[in-house]
C-alpha cells in the first residue's frame, strides 16, 4: 500500500507517524533476538540496526557482534540512547539519519536489522534498496514488518480528525481506500507486497514466515493466560495459520 502521512487527514502525531520504540526489554524482544541470531549469525559480525529507536537492539546485539551501529531519524531518541549507552561497558554507535539515504558505503555490513520500521518510512522501496546496497555479498537483512492479515491494527487509528492509540480490530481487512483513511500513518503488508519491495535487487529469499506476539503486557497481568497463548500461537507458526501472525519475518541474502 502507498504511505499517506497523518498530516494529510488529521493533525500530526509523531508517535503515530513514526512509531514508538522498544523502551523495555522483555520476553518478546528476547524471542525476536533469538530469531535474528538463528537466521543471520551475529557472532563477529558488523551489524546495522536500521531504525533503532533508543538503541535497545543495538546494545543487546553488541554483546556478541564485532560492531553494531544504530541509525534513527529522531534526534531525541538517539540522544536518549547515547545517554543510556554510556553506562554500559560495551556499546554500539548511534547515528541520526534516514532509512532512505543511509550514510554508509556500499557493502559495509554483514547484517542489517529492520525491526518494525518499513511501515513508517516515507519511501519503503527506497529504504529496501538502501538495505541491500549497504550489505556485503552474502550478508543478510532480517526484516520484521506488520502483517496485513493480523486481525488487529496495533498502531491505532484516526477517527474524526483525532488519533486513537491501541489495537483496532479488522481495519487491515478493509479495502485500501477505507483502510488508509483510518490508518493513514502506517503501512501493513501482505506477504507478496512486502517481497515486492525488493523486486529487481540482487538477493535471494532465505526464509519468509509470520510470527505471533510476545504477549508481554498480558502476561504481566495474567501470567497463566499469557503462557497458554504463547504455547498455542507459537505452535501455529508451524501451521498454515501462521499467515495470521502479528508480523512478517523476512530474511534475505545479498548475492
Amino acid at each position: 500500500m502507498e504511505h499517506a502521512t497523518a498530516t494529510a487527514t488529521a493533525p500530526y502525531d509523531r508517535a503515530a507517524d513514526r512509531g514508538v520504540p522498544s523502551l523495555v526489554w522483555r520476553f518478546g524482544q528476547d524471542r525476536r533476538l533469538d530469531m535474528i541470531r538463528q537466521w543471520a549469525g551475529l557472532e563477529g559480525a558488523v551489524v546495522l540496526v536500521d531504525g533503532c529507536g533508543i538503541g535497545t537492539y543495538v546494545q543487546k546485539m553488541q554483546a556478541v557482534a564485532a560492531q553494531v551501529i544504530g541509525l534513527d531519524i529522531e534526534w531525541e531518541r538517539i540522544h536518549e540512547g547515547v545517554q543510556q549507552a554510556r553506562q554500559a561497558p560495551k556499546h554500539g554507535l548511534l547515528h541520526v539519519g534516514a532509512c532512505e539515504a543511509l550514510p554508509y558505503r556500499d557493502r559495509t555490513f554483514d547484517v542489517v536489522l529492520s525491526h518494525e520500521v518499513l511501515e513508517h518510512v516515507q519511501d519503503d522501496r527506497l529504504a529496501a534498496a538502501e538495505m541491500i546496497r549497504v550489505l556485503k555479498p552474502g550478508g543478510r537483512a532480517v526484516i520484521f514488518a506488520p502483517n496485513r492479515l493480523y486481525p488487529f491494527e496495533t498502531h491505532g487509528h484516526y477517527w474524526r480528525g483525532r488519533y486513537h492509540f491501541g489495537n483496532t480490530p479488522l481495519i487491515n481487512y478493509l479495502p485500501d481506500p477505507l483502510r488508509n483513511r483510518l490508518a493513514p500513518h502506517v503501512r501493513a503488508y501482505t506477504a507478496t507486497g512486502l517481497r515486492r519491495l525488493f523486486d529487481g535487487l540482487p538477493l535471494r529469499v532465505v526464509t519468509h514466515g509470520q510470527v505471533y506476539p510476545g504477549y508481554d503486557n498480558l502476561s504481566a497481568r495474567r501470567p497463566r493466560l499469557g503462557r497458554v497463548l504463547r504455547t498455542v500461537t507459537y505452535a501455529l507458526e508451524r501451521s498454515p495459520l501462521r499467515y495470521f501472525g502479528l508480523s512478517h519475518l523476512l530474511v534475505i541474502e545479498r548475492c
